[in-house]
């Protein structure tokens, strides 16, 4: 009988987590097997393996205990992969070379899968002089334009995506630019970024008092501190990003700030790192441990809650040892500190089975008493294992205890580590955990509320055949097998109907016992008013967030495409039409006819290592007065490239006649990366043949009107009707084509195959 209780959990488990060799012949039979091999490799370490290996086993089984992606991937399968989901890299030197070799020690990280978090607050900002070869600097900005640019490259080379998080402390002279990047949809398209904010800047916020924007002891501006505040949340706003990271607050509360100082996160910001941190993660299952849910006493089991979260800290704990790093710094890291970072999934699952409403007081006071259960059990299972294998090296018991994080703990749990020390640094966190939920039955994500309590997903079959099946959130699953057809309780709600200042009571709630941080997302409304916005990030604040990030639908990441209000319905194109059998293939408009003659122009194009110059036409239609590219011809006298200048030409061309807004298909083609290296050209560095086309036909989008200016993208065509896709549900995931795109913990997460940035 399978273990899995959902289609997608099993189809999830053998896209992404199930050993096979490569081939794709399985060598994981069963999810069994995936327990047994995790277990396996994480109690060699051991002076009893087998014993071990069976208590690791049973807390794996039935999903209780859930390791974070890459261990359920990587752990006992010998490959060269690291186990640890993230880094946060060196501290980026403010010189030249010194850029180059972080650069060069990002580009080694993500090629073994780790996503990497940077403070690029180090780097000299924009105009700043540049000794000894008489320049400008050209800011931090342009150097994260350059890591960008790699981890594309990386990416496009076959490895697992990389996710990356940009900081830049509120006091920076570029911090205007840097939160206003992200308003150019092709720019930065690889980073999540966030402003470190400061206490003293949120208090020059509240008294609306002057702020130095400064660098290395020099004031370059000053400008309004609320001011400066009002953009960021304009920004975040319009376009979902930065995020806010309470920087001060994440120091003064570390356990270890007698010998680190942070100031950089993971990419999905629940660990904040020093240089070469690495984040280590693991999720309980707390919907798998709820006694009679829905029932007359339901309640968490607390006696095996404490045991389950002992063998996951010793789990944790053995990976340190048994996981390759990619660079001997981060080892070093690890191995000094020992930090994990054990949070929780299925928590809102877990409160609807007891019947609480996610978001209100009794949810919030019922998650603050199960995160302490959780952090006391943790801590003390560290100690134990400190009495047993040594405490982490760099502990010292009075510095240790005087961190903010140990203030509120238990007093016999700091006796115990007084007394005896403990293994692990740090030891909390809640995690990004959309693609391990799914695995586990579509359990709801981190701590966050249930997404949906159910959809349709298309499922493509061996024989190229398409069936339909439901995705059923656990809690919803369950209720139906107890209660039948009985309605929901009112106590039933989900993200789109939660107020926003209900979430930030929740992430409040668990940060309290939460040692690192939380990931987590805050759905606001699209009509949400600024105002209100504004006091979501004011109540994180004052509520001892150590963070906010909000996600409003927008144009940039993403917002719900609708009908024009000139199209009549018998307008929208009967492909798209509801209950159409075929609607999984989605056509923007039927073809543009072409007409018998057709104005354009030809342009030349002199690649620096091709010996014949490449000619690129491209045609115009002309719409109520206005041009549009209609087709493209590429040709050149080299026969090396004639196979895929026709499939280019092809594929252009058939994108055009579309209609719409097409000028995304310069911004696609200007991302294209040749791992050979690009070249310079009149003064810019083009990093493909490809990206040299792209620029040629965007040089003639502009010339003709459709295009306001070079890099501008995604400009309208002002005779385009914009019609809705998939039911207005938004943008196709690149991973597997549905439409269930959502911003969950912080990532774009598809809830159909589980795929997102973050990893």
């Amino acid at each position: 009988m399978t273990a899995f209780s959902a289609p997608i959990a099993e189809q999830i488990w053998d896209m992404k987590y199930r050993f096979k060799e490569a081939d794709g012949t399985p060598i994981d039979q069963t999810v069994e097997d995936t327990w047994r091999r995790i277990a396996r490799a994480l109690a060699v370490v051991e002076d009893e393996p087998d014993s071990w290996e069976e208590k690791f086993y049973n807390a794996l089984a039935d999903f209780k205990y859930l390791p974070a992606g890459r261990i359920t991937a990587g752990a006992g399968t010998a490959r060269s992969v690291t186990l640890f989901n993230c880094f946060v890299m060196g501290t980026v030197p403010d010189s030249m070379g010194g850029i180059f070799d972080m650069l060069k020690e990002a580009a080694l990280t993500m090629q073994q899968g780790g996503g990497i978090g940077y403070d690029f607050s180090t780097i000299r900002p924009k105009g700043a002089a540049v000794e000894g070869v008489a320049a400008d600097a050209s800011g931090p900005l342009s150097f994260m334009d350059v890591w960008d640019a790699m981890c594309r490259t990386i990416m496009s080379a076959g490895s697992r995506r990389g996710a990356m998080m940009a900081t830049m402390r509120c006091d920076h002279p570029d911090v205007e630019d840097f939160i206003t990047a992200k308003s150019d949809p092709a720019r930065l398209r690889m980073f999540n970024m966030s402003v470190l904010i400061t206490d003293p800047f949120m208090e020059a916020v509240r008294a609306d008092a002057a702020w130095d924007l400064v660098f290395d002891g020099k004031v370059y501006h000053t400008v309004q501190a609320r001011a400066l505040w009002d953009a960021i949340m304009r920004s975040t706003y319009d376009y979902a990003e930065p995020g806010v990271i309470f920087i001060d607050r994440i120091n003064q509360m570390n356990n270890l700030n007698y010998c680190e100082t942070i100031a950089a996160t993971n990419p999905c910001g629940e660990q904040p790192l020093p240089p070469y941190g690495a984040c280590l993660l693991g999720s309980i299952n707390l919907a798998r441990l709820v006694k009679d849910p829905f029932g007359d006493a339901p309640g968490l089991d607390e006696d095996a809650l404490t045991d389950l979260v002992a063998t996951a800290v010793r789990m944790m704990d053995n990976v340190v040892d048994v996981s390759r790093f990619p660079l001997e710094a981060q080892a070093q890291e690890a191995q000094a500190k020992r930090r994990i970072g054990l949070g929780v999934t299925g928590l809102a699952d877990a409160l609807l089975m007891v019947g609480l409403r996610y978001g209100s007081d009794e949810a919030a006071e019922q998650t603050d008493q199960w995160m302490h259960a959780i952090a006391r059990a943790a801590y003390l299972a560290s100690v134990d294992l400190a009495k047993e294998k040594g405490a982490f090296p760099l502990f010292d018991a009075d510095k240790f205890l005087a961190g903010g994080a140990m203030q509120s703990m238990d007093e016999d749990v700091r006796d115990a580590i007084r007394q005896n020390g403990i293994r692990n640094a740090l030891l909390t966190s809640i995690a990004p955990t959309g693609t391990i939920s799914l695995y586990a039955g579509n359990v709801s994500s981190g701590i966050e509320p249930v997404f949906a309590y159910a959809y349709t997903r298309k499922v493509l079959q061996k024989d190229g055949s398409r069936t339909e099946e439901e995705v059923v959130d656990y809690a919803i699953q369950l209720w139906r097998d107890l209660k039948g057809d009985a309605p929901l309780p009112d106590y039933f709600v989900n993200a789109q109907t939660l107020a926003p200042l209900d979430h930030v009571r929740m992430q409040a709630a668990a940060q309290k016992w939460i040692d690192s941080s939380i990931s987590k997302t805050i759905n606001c409304p699209e009509d949400i008013s600024f105002d209100d916005f504004k006091e979501v990030y004011m109540a994180a604040w004052n509520q001892g967030c150590k963070g906010c990030t909000t996600y409003r639908p927008n144009d940039v990441t993403g917002s719900v495409l609708s009908v024009s209000q000139e199209a009549s319905p018998s307008e929208v194109p009967a492909q798209i039409r509801e209950g159409d059998e075929g609607a999984e293939v989605v056509y923007m408009s039927e073809p543009l006819d072409r007409p018998q003659e057709l104005e354009g122009a030809t342009y030349k194009l002199k690649w620096p290592d091709s010996e014949h110059a490449i000619y690129i036409t491209v045609n115009d239609l002309v719409i109520a007065g206005h041009r549009r590219p209609f087709e493209v011809f590429i040709n050149s006298k080299n026969m090396e490239h004639f196979a895929w200048t026709v499939a280019l030409t092809r594929m252009i061309s058939a994108v055009f006649r579309r209609g719409g807004d097409v000028s995304f298909v310069v911004e696609e083609l200007k991302a294209v990366f040749d791992p050979r290296g690009g070249a310079w050209m009149q003064g810019k560095y083009v990093p493909s043949i490809l990206a040299a086309i792209g620029g040629v036909i965007e040089k003639h989008m502009v010339s003709i009107g459709f295009l306001e200016g070079e890099g501008m993208g995604l400009k309208a065509d002002p005779t385009a009707d914009v019609v809705a896709i998939n039911g207005g549900r938004g943008k196709a995931c690149s991973s597997c084509g549905s439409y269930e795109l959502r911003m969950v913990e912080g990532c774009m997460t598809c809830g159909s195959c589980g795929y997102s940035k973050c990893g």
